[in-house]
């Protein structure tokens, strides 16, 4: 084969190609165009190289050479009856050395799947009849990201990935954030779907910091109300920890001092709301100075206002019955034992805006713990949706203790089987340390200057040049860099079969036949909905606290009755143009 190349000069990773005139250029099929690779012929390997540039700028009019590349040394392929590719560059090139774009043989050498733990996600955009494998436990070990704009196909990557993942470790348990509900009907019978109509999260497996944001709706706590809750609410889980003992002694006998019982205001045992309000109106009722009284006073309407909302039904339910339900809701979570469902999905959208963040802090944090208490024996992947939003660059933005908790994922996970997945549109507003745990990077187009910037500062691999290509990538093309792919690569996602596509509800809501036909009666629907949502609801009782929990009863089609439009519901429309009883 004739050579379309030799190596004029050699710099660290880099190398300067002089392209012959006459050579194999004339071939319309194989120019020497940025992102090709080529291969180097050394006398004891072949190394493989990505153009990065082409000029023919400042050439001598004698010169034998049509023009001038820069390419990017990556690897080489080391001989012998079974070639091997591996990264990096143990015997550089020297001047002369023949050059040619590289063949299929040798990129099916480069891409050859290491072992049976590879994913097949599509194929190579240099040579589409090559199909690009991603290693699973490197990429899941080491964490993983996928970035890229609105609309590049972003959602459909990660529908792709994940049902990838669950193909190849079917006993892996995976935690998806759906914070648009799209992801409701992607995975089909192996996913549960949670929202905030069959969710339970008690309050008292909030830390302190959670439940000061969702009783002060995600603004900063008054410091008077905060030290009366810190001294409350140790106090009333010994209390609780009194009534579950005190079936041998009689309820009126006291066994212990709750404040020797030693819990502390993050311990997750159960207390009630009943006995932390009796204790706040205690300490009240001990005061003489009126202006005193009235912060305490505050703080139990802020309690009552926000057990008796609908909304927050789902942290509230029995909220005066008690029960240690822990193991429960930690089983029905993350899929301990699975039953065929290893997968959940948590959708957002229906949750009240104020307590967001402190629900994505409690699921990180028990997924963290779980996996830290577990020495890791049940691994799980956190894939977090909109990452940007709850682990933010700037820390005056977002909550706290939802970034520590990412964090603690990001750096520390993978030594307790807990791996994280990002995914986000604006990595630039992502926060660094976090995204530069994440060792394995799938992006799409982004065309935003400092979110560019921000890739370059994360990849270390020589290929750094290929972010270049970033603006100019088409839909559903991305660049794989990281120790999850041989090689940085350009490449394009496999198409998804449409029960696997993401659906948002916006896309829903413009289908036609839905828009036709409105009238008062509908507007009146959507109303009454509106107003059902945020109404008060029946409470059990404070007298009867400490009766067994009664079983819930309400049937799953009356649950929307209370709430917005949740999840994906076949009859959602439906149900709003008929009147809801």
């Amino acid at each position: 084969m004739t050579s379309f190349g030799r190596v004029i000069s050699v710099r660290g990773s880099q190398a300067r190609v002089g392209l012959l005139a006459g050579g194999q250029m004339q071939f319309s099929e194989m120019r020497a165009t940025v992102g090709r690779f080529v291969s180097i012929r050394c006398a004891s390997s072949v190394i493989v190289a990505m153009i990065t540039e082409v000029s023919c700028e400042n050439l001598a009019a004698s010169d034998e050479y049509m023009a001038t590349a820069s390419v990017d040394l990556l690897g080489e392929i080391l001989g012998g009856d079974r070639p091997k590719f591996q990264r990096g560059v143990t015997h550089y090139p020297t001047i002369g050395d023949s050059t040619d774009l590289i063949t299929n043989q040798e990129l099916r050498t480069v891409y050859a799947p290491s072992g049976s733990d590879q994913i097949n996600v599509g194929t190579l955009q240099q040579d589409r009849s090559v199909i690009a494998y991603v290693d699973v436990e490197e990429m899941l070990s080491k964490h993983f990201a996928v970035l890229g704009s609105t609309g590049v196909g972003k959602s459909t990557g990660v529908s792709l990935l994940l049902n990838e993942i669950l193909k190849s470790r079917p006993n892996l348990r995976i935690f998806l954030l759906d914070v648009h509900n799209e992801y409701g009907r992607c995975f089909g019978e192996r996913a549960q779907v949670l929202n905030p109509r069959n969710l339970k999260l008690p309050f008292w497996l909030f830390n302190f910091e959670e439940i000061v944001d969702v009783l002060f709706g995600g603004r900063p706590g008054v410091p008077e109300e905060l030290d009366i809750l810190a001294e409350v609410i140790p106090m009333a889980k010994g209390i609780y920890t009194q009534y579950q003992n005190s079936d041998r002694v009689g309820l009126g006998l006291k066994r212990v001092d709750p404040k020797q019982v030693g819990y502390t205001v993050d311990t997750p045992v159960p207390y009630r709301l009943v006995d932390l309000i009796s204790l706040i109106d205690e300490r009240m009722g001990k005061l003489e100075n009126r202006s005193s009284r009235i912060i305490y006073h505050k703080l139990i309407s802020r309690i009552d206002a926000v057990r008796n909302d609908p909304r927050y039904a789902f942290m509230f339910d029995n909220a005066n019955v008690g029960g240690d339900t822990m193991a429960e809701v930690i089983s029905h979570l993350f899929r301990l034992p699975a039953n065929g469902k290893p997968m959940t999905i948590m959708q957002l959208a229906g949750f009240p805006a104020e307590v967001v963040d402190s629900v994505v802090s409690v699921l990180c944090r028990m997924a963290f713990d779980f996996g830290l208490w577990s020495d890791g024996v049940s691994p799980m992947l956190f894939v977090c949706e909109e990452a940007h939003r709850y682990a933010s660059a700037d820390r005056n933005i977002g909550f706290g203790p939802t970034r520590k908790a990412v964090s603690r994922i990001a750096k520390e996970g993978r030594k307790y089987g807990v791996y994280l997945g990002l995914i986000t549109q604006r990595p630039a507003e992502l926060d660094a340390t976090i995204i530069s745990q994440c060792n394995t990077l799938f992006t799409m187009r982004l065309a935003n200057d400092r979110d560019q910037a921000l890739l370059r500062s994360a990849v270390s691999d020589a290929a750094a040049n290929l972010l270049s290509f970033v603006p100019s990538l088409g839909t559903r093309e991305v660049l794989a860099f990281g120790e999850g792919v041989a090689l940085p690569t350009r490449l394009r996602f496999k198409e998804v079969p449409p029960h696997q596509l993401p659906r948002g509800e916006a896309t829903i809501a413009t289908v036609p036949s839905v828009t036709a036909g409105h009238d008062m009666h509908f507007v009146s629907a959507v109303l009454e909905r509106w107003r059902g949502a945020t109404s008060h609801r029946d409470t059990q009782s404070d007298a009867n606290f400490n009766a067994p929990a009664p079983p819930r009863t309400v049937a799953p089609a009356e649950a929307p009755m209370l709430q917005p439009s949740l999840g994906l519901d076949p009859d959602r429309f439906s149900l709003l143009k008929k009147p809801l009883r």
